[in-house]
């Protein structure tokens, strides 16, 4: 069990909150900003009498877990159509229904903002906070980026499991907590693989295979394996004495 601490949560609470106004406001790449906007107008015909959200996504969860998952960037018509993270399109189902499977999500799919969804002891993000244009953001969007996942690093210090979605979120971590900590080993130490674990300062960093369509449709990541990540993240965060 997570230790109570009222106080600190509603902090944390207040504190994210103020981070997610100031990440919804976020203007910093022309690019995304004209693709997201784009894309919100022309919309998909199966979502053609939707509003999309159509706005940089925040992250989602519970404000004291102890798993962070990051992903790459919101779905141009998943999360930018929902405005929550990995909401509304199938790789997020795929996530979500491991994360019921192993009890830190009340339901295992999510199709809007609004659908009841709860999750125990996790928090999702992404790397990127617009849908990119062929899921593809530039290195500069990447970093105008960073900023805001850097706050959500400090405004979570209960979360010292770190899940990797993907090479793209993986590697991203692994600069921020370079630039944070230069004693670490150069990134050629810690080559992305599914399942790969590796300790950075006081946390640990688990990968997955994102679970794009791609990689879930084809076999690459089935849901033994996301439930294998799972589980292990769950087995540290239960080691955590904080």
């Amino acid at each position: 069990m997570k230790p109570e601490c009222p106080q600190r949560d509603q902090a944390t609470t207040a504190a994210l909150a103020k981070h997610e106004q100031h990440v919804v406001r976020c203007q910093r790449c022309p690019r995304l900003v004209a693709w997201r906007s784009h894309i919100a107008r022309i919309k998909r015909a199966a979502y053609s009498s939707e509003t999309y959200w159509g706005q940089p996504v925040p992250g989602f969860g519970d404000t004291s877990a102890r798993i962070l998952i990051i992903g790459l960037a919101p779905a141009a018509h998943g999360a930018n159509r929902t405005g929550r993270v990995f909401t509304g399109d199938r790789s997020g189902d795929f996530l979500f229904g491991a994360l019921h499977r192993a009890g830190l999500a009340n339901q295992p799919t999510s199709s809007h903002s609004g659908d009841g969804l709860h999750l125990h002891d996790v928090f999702v993000t992404s790397v990127v906070r617009c849908a990119p244009p062929g899921n593809k953001p530039t290195a500069h969007e990447r970093e105008n980026c960073r900023p805001f996942l850097e706050t959500e690093f400090d405004l979570l210090p209960t979360a010292r499991v770190l899940l990797a979605l993907g090479a793209y979120a993986w590697n991203q971590i692994l600069r921020i907590h370079r630039a944070r900590s230069p004693h670490l080993h150069p990134s050629n130490m810690f080559r992305f693989t599914h399942s790969a674990e590796v300790a950075i300062g006081t946390r640990t960093l688990l990968a997955s295979y994102h679970p794009s369509q791609q990689n879930t449709f084809t076999g690459r990541l089935t849901t033994d394996m996301i439930d294998g990540v799972i589980g292990r993240a769950c087995e540290l965060a239960r080691k955590t004495d904080l």
